[in-house]
């Protein structure tokens, strides 16, 4: 029997559907086979060849519409309809020719339904085709050889395809007990075969499962959302985002169609607007916001050729020049892109917001928030608003109209009594958000009540994420609506720098109530003696507030600070201080993590920046909240320990301790604490020991470390080894220490390094000191390359113990092994994020050695080649600092020549530069 052509009308949005599946001509093309082709296999073959160039063809109509910049939404529904009719043409070829019957019995009907994405009619370039293979019944024998013959017939075509064989009963009883089977059964839609039988389903369905359940599916639907943002990433702001999965993604929009599907019985989520649910604007911005969805997910699958979800790094420049976003005002293309993803995610979070607390509220469930206050319960209206259950709304329909502060003042009340505030509340805000004008802004109350929110004992984290997510924060402070959803394209910073600034502003007030004190206990202590906290809560709101214009975002923000904080109410001393603050917030770092805090040279620099202890107490606990909210791990007790011996000596100073004692006094009160615990060395070991150190090292290091080096040494001259070392973990910052004895030749540094890399150990920091007996006593501090953490198995530090020393000998050939090694984090990151390579020489930021900073994109054994290039070049290393930013490497050398003296000439200079640039390009 011919296959007669068919007629689809499933998508009105796909225009032209004849350019992209030929339904009549290819009906007419498989009659004239089979009524010539006598052979079944033959026939099966010549039809297969047909519906695989159909497709091919089909598909490349569809990828060249997209590619001339068709919407996503125009794909997914024309690859939905170029699927339906291929598989409309194989279910008619193997039930009337393959597996022929007269007229089938009850049992032996059978009814093909698309389930999942497919079933909503969304089919991305690369998803799978799910299917439901409906029985009325068992399975009987010709029900199977027509399943098996469509899967087959589907795989010759390479479809990846997901199925179920089920009967009606087998639907209900699924749907009952697993979610998943639910939610396929919610969407599934007719293609073809027995049409009662999916009425028959869709009915049972209605009656059995879907009737009086709408509360647990929206509880089963909510959790599993929560769970699966849990295992993509908890904040919508990542910079690597799941677009289908996680939070702010199509999945969540999915999910509100779900959930709109089963309790009201819609089709469409447009109908939702006469249920009262959801306004026209919603609905408007649910449907740009999935269209801009889709357009990146088929782009996303376009340009990697398999189902990716993830926006990684390595594709996001390619993504960004597709849809022609361009780099301008300071911003990159890719960043530009990124920031609408994320306006995109906030808004489908917006929508979820406003739909699942309406349902909550017709559900009469609580909301999520908190259980409501005994109070609350007498109580139906607190500070002129209204409450509606627990949740605090508008007293009047036009009360924004009339007074705009209100909308405001809502979110300050609900932070003081610990309340939700009402969707109605919320919808009527973010309609309104254009009467937030110049007035407003700079109006004394509105100032008022803002600082009381940012400042507030009572989670200011939370109230400021909330007027973030409403768009009053953006309209109410212009410039941080510039940060809004704003990307970094590094792998350091894990969030967009709005959220950034809300994590930081929630870590300050972790600090500020001591949930930090085992983790940052100095800033724990110091915050409390800090005399103005609202300068720390403003500068820590405002520190990244010029990110992403030209210039550098510190003197830009600072500029930005001093016209601010007026508006907001500052004194003009507290908006001089919150200026300096934000023009040096990254001063404590760089400084801590990039310079020798041993050297004095460094502690009177930065002592001059800071100028009082006030100050440095600001600066300290702001530095602390900054790096605790750039992502996970970024924190750790090595950074903690770098900072707190920063704080320490520049207090001293500050204080007058260290500018009161000379040099000689320091040196002398060194030897007399060393002494008293080398009670058990003879008079002449001691002396003889005191004689080995230089001045330098008697005041850069304290009595414990003193003591240990001193047994070091002593076993090490008894014993007549070349070679001596010492491997401990600091538990307190969290490190693995190697202390090496050695005699000092050139390359003793870079030997060390290729051996600590080979061995899987990455160097946080080291100190070179060259004895007065011309031996080294070098200090590496070391983590793990991977978890970054202290290295303590034992038998890893005896293999890196044992490296160490065939590296000496000259037995380990560090370079040969390094090429072997893999990268710290994917090369898929290194070819997208490339760091530019520099090399800044100083000679005034230390007395005595010529600093060396290196910028480069980090690699194995990076720190092995820069060590070799500056031993060539006849350099002395006395101390280093290594400092990672996700794949940039910041390192810093401290050297002299070898004469022992800074680097003086010009020549000289340009040399090293250039041969350190050398080993960042290779």
């Amino acid at each position: 029997m011919p296959i007669k052509s068919l007629d689809y009308a499933y998508d009105h949005d796909v225009k032209n559907k004849n350019a992209i599946f030929p339904a009549v001509d290819l009906a007419e093309k498989i009659s004239l086979i089979s009524a010539e082709q006598k052979n079944v296999q033959a026939k099966r073959n010549e039809v297969l060849v047909l519906l695989r160039d159909a497709l091919g063809n089909g598909r490349a109509e569809v990828r060249k519409r997209f590619d001339e910049k068709a919407s996503g939404t125009m794909v997914v529904r024309a690859n939905c309809f170029l699927v339906d009719q291929i598989l409309k043409f194989v279910f008619r070829f193997v039930d009337e020719e393959l597996y022929p019957v007269g007229v089938p019995s009850k049992g032996e009907s059978i009814t093909v339904v698309a389930v999942g994405g497919y079933g909503r009619g969304e089919l991305a370039p690369q998803s799978d085709v799910d299917l439901l293979f409906l029985m009325p019944y068992k399975k009987v024998p010709r029900t199977e050889q027509v399943v098996e013959a469509m899967l087959y017939f589907l795989w010759d075509l390479h479809f990846k395809v997901g199925h179920s064989v089920r009967n009606v009963k087998e639907c209900i009883r699924g749907s009952q007990s697993d979610l998943t089977i639910n939610t396929s059964i919610l969407e599934a839609r007719y293609l073809c075969g027995e049409p009662s039988l999916f009425t028959k389903l869709r009915k049972t369905y209605d009656r059995v499962v879907r009737s009086g359940n709408g509360a647990a599916f929206i509880e089963q639907k909510l959790a599993e959302r929560s769970e699966r943002h849990k295992k993509v990433g908890g904040s919508r702001y990542i910079l690597e985002p799941n677009i289908k999965e996680g939070k702010g993604g199509l999945r969540d929009l999915h999910t509100l169609f779900w959930i709109a599907k089963f309790i009201y019985q819609v089709d469409d989520i447009s109908s939702l607007v006469k249920k009262g649910i959801f306004t026209r604007q919603e609905i408007r911005q649910f449907e740009k916001s999935q269209a801009f969805l889709w357009s990146l997910r088929c782009a996303l699958h376009y340009l990697t050729n398999r189902p990716e979800e993830r926006l990684s790094f390595d594709v996001q420049s390619d993504l960004a020049n597709w849809m022609h976003y361009t780099d301008h005002a300071g911003t990159k293309g890719v960043e530009r892109m990124m920031k609408h993803y994320f306006i995109v995610a906030k808004a489908v979070g917006g929508l979820t917001r406003i739909f699942c607390a309406t349902l909550e509220a017709e559900h009469n469930r609580r909301s999520g928030f908190r259980l409501p206050l005994p109070f609350l319960k007498r109580k139906r209206a607190v500070e002129k608003f209204r409450l509606e259950g627990d949740r605090l709304t508008l007293k009047d329909v036009d009360s924004i109209e009339k007074s705009p502060i209100e909308m405001l003042r809502i979110f300050h009340v609900a932070q003081k009594h610990d309340l939700d505030i009402h969707p109605a509340a919320l919808r009527k805000i973010t309609q309104n958000l254009r009467l937030i004008k110049k007035e407003l802004r700079e109006s004394e109350a509105a100032s008022r009540l803002f600082l009381s929110i940012l400042t507030s004992p009572k989670d200011p984290e939370k109230s400021l994420r909330r007027l973030n997510e409403s768009g009053v924060l953006a309209r109410l402070i212009p410039d941080f609506g510039k940060v809004e959803a704003l990307m970094q394209f590094n792998m350091y910073h894990h969030y967009t720098v709005d959220e950034h600034t809300l994590f930081s502003i929630g870590v300050l007030h972790q600090v500020e109530k001591g949930l930090l004190k085992k983790e940052a206990p100095i800033a724990s202590e110091v915050i409390h003696k800090i005399i103005s906290r609202k300068v720390l809560y403003v500068a820590m709101f405002l520190h990244d507030i010029a990110k992403g214009r030209k210039g550098d975002h510190s003197v830009e923000g600072a500029k930005i600070a001093l016209r601010v904080c007026p508006r907001m109410g500052l004194t003009p001393e507290e908006t001089e201080t919150v200026s300096w603050l934000v023009r040096y917030h990254l001063t404590m770092s760089e400084t801590a993590f990039s310079r020798d805090i041993d050297d004095p040279k460094t502690i009177q620099d930065f002592s001059e920046i800071v100028q009082s202890p006030e100050r440095l107490r600001l600066l300290l606990v702001l530095t602390v909240a900054d790096i605790r909210s750039v992502g996970p791990n970024v924190w750790n007790a090595w950074k903690a320990s770098l900072l707190r011996d920063l704080y320490w000596r520049t207090e001293e100073l500050l204080s007058g301790g260290l500018a009161a004692e000379g040099q000689e006094r320091r040196v002398q009160v060194a030897w007399e604490e060393l002494t008293k615990v080398l009670s058990d060395w003879s008079p002449k070991d001691i002396a003889e020991h005191l004689e080995r150190g230089t001045v330098s090292y008697w005041i850069s290091t304290d009595t414990e470390t003193q003591h240990r080096h001193a047994n070091l040494i002593l076993k090490a001259e008894k014993s007549k080894s070349p070679y001596t070392a010492d491997v401990r973990v600091d538990h307190y910052r969290q490190i693995t220490e190697v202390t090496i004895y050695a005699a000092d030749h050139p390359g003793l540094f870079s030997r060390v390094a290729g051996a600590l890399a080979v061995s899987g150990a990455s160097i946080e920091g080291a100190t070179i000191h060259t004895l007065r007996n011309g031996m080294a006593l070098d200090s590496f501090y070391i983590a793990d390359a991977h978890s970054k953490g202290a290295i303590n198995d034992t038998d890893r530090l005896e293999t890196i113990a044992t490296a160490i020393e065939q590296s000496l000998t000259g037995e380990l050939k560090a370079a040969k092994l390094l090429k072997t090694l893999p990268t710290r984090l994917p090369s898929r990151v290194h070819k997208a994020l490339k760091v530019k390579p520099r090399v800044l020489i100083d000679n005034k930021a230390s007395a005595s050695y010529t600093v060396i900073e290196v910028n480069g994109q980090d690699r194995p054994g990076l720190l092995y080649h820069l060590t070799q290039a500056l031993t060539k070049l006849g350099l002395l290393v006395h101390s280093a600092r290594i400092a990672t930013y996700g794949v940039r490497a910041v390192d810093v050398f401290y050297v002299q020549s070898a004469l022992g003296d800074k680097v003086s000439s010009e020549q000289k200079l340009k040399t090293i530069q250039k041969k350190l640039l050398e080993v960042l390009k290779v």
